[in-house]
């Protein structure tokens, strides 16, 4: 089976793409998982990458997890730590690597996101989808949960309420339905996809990355720190921020009514 991944760079902006539409773009069972976190290790250490975007080919976004491969887990030969090991060491390093990705990062979804798939979603801090895409916290249809960290994920990304309602039922729900619950911020048609998501790259990229790095740092630590943290936090963070060469060009370039160029990435 060919790679996962695709890989491609166009100046500050890397996309990943995922590959195997034979398997409906599933995560386990493959080697989804390794090069995903490879990929993601890769962009927090090059410094020149401002912005990524995920998403997919075929027509399905992702499926999720393989539900044949789930079959072992009910098998006398894999123990309970097994499992235990087997999200621990697997799908969990998914979960951070795109998380807790340094830059940030578009889900441009071209198809349906299902369990798994549409954990990935909310992972992502922009999510832009096709009007062909639906999306399905669908773990409880094959009688487990959303062992992925999907309670924590989907519930911050679109409330409790509709989170229940996702995740107790497994119906899906539409492009537009997830529009109105804020699980998507743009919907276009399957043509216009990945132009609205690098159109939204380029928005970001003419920003310093460095400081684009630890916005969005703080912002992720905004969401499960109390104010007090954030403002001890945003001091350390702003020392680094006014010192650095790109608030000199910011300041310089703004003065002197031009455009700057950051030459610190």
């Amino acid at each position: 089976m060919a790679k996962f991944l695709l890989y491609e760079r166009a100046g500050p902006v890397v996309t990943l793409t995922m590959n195997q539409p034979e398997v409906r773009n599933a995560v386990t069972g493959n080697t989804a998982i390794e090069e995903i976190v490879e990929a993601c290790q890769e962009i927090s250490k090059d410094l020149s990458v401002k912005a990524v975007i995920l998403t997919a080919n075929g027509t399905v976004f992702s499926s999720g997890g393989n539900v044949k491969e789930m079959l072992k887990f009910t098998t006398d030969e894999v123990s309970a730590a097994d499992i235990r090991q087997w999200y621990v060491n697997g799908i969990h390093l998914l979960t951070k690597a795109l998380y807790h990705l340094e830059v940030p990062l578009i889900g441009a979804i071209n198809g349906p996101a299902i369990g798994v798939g549409c954990d990935m979603v909310c992972m992502c801090d922009f999510r832009i989808a096709s009007e062909r895409a639906t999306f399905a916290e669908s773990f409880i249809r094959v009688g487990i949960i959303p062992g992925d960290g999907g309670a924590w994920l989907l519930s911050k990304t679109v409330g409790v309420t509709k989170a229940m309602e996702m995740a107790l039922t497994g119906d899906a729900i539409s492009a537009s339905e997830a529009l109105a619950c804020g699980l998507i911020s743009k919907i276009t048609t399957p043509e216009q996809l990945l132009p609205a998501a690098h159109e939204l790259a380029e928005r970001m990229t003419k920003n310093s990355g460095n400081i684009l790095r630890m916005t969005k740092k703080l912002i992720r630590e905004s969401q499960n720190n109390s104010l007090e943290s954030i403002l001890q936090m945003s001091v350390g963070m702003q020392v680094i921020a006014h010192k650095s060469p790109a608030h000199k060009e910011a300041i310089t370039a703004f003065i002197g009514k031009r455009n700057p160029v950051f030459l610190d990435e």
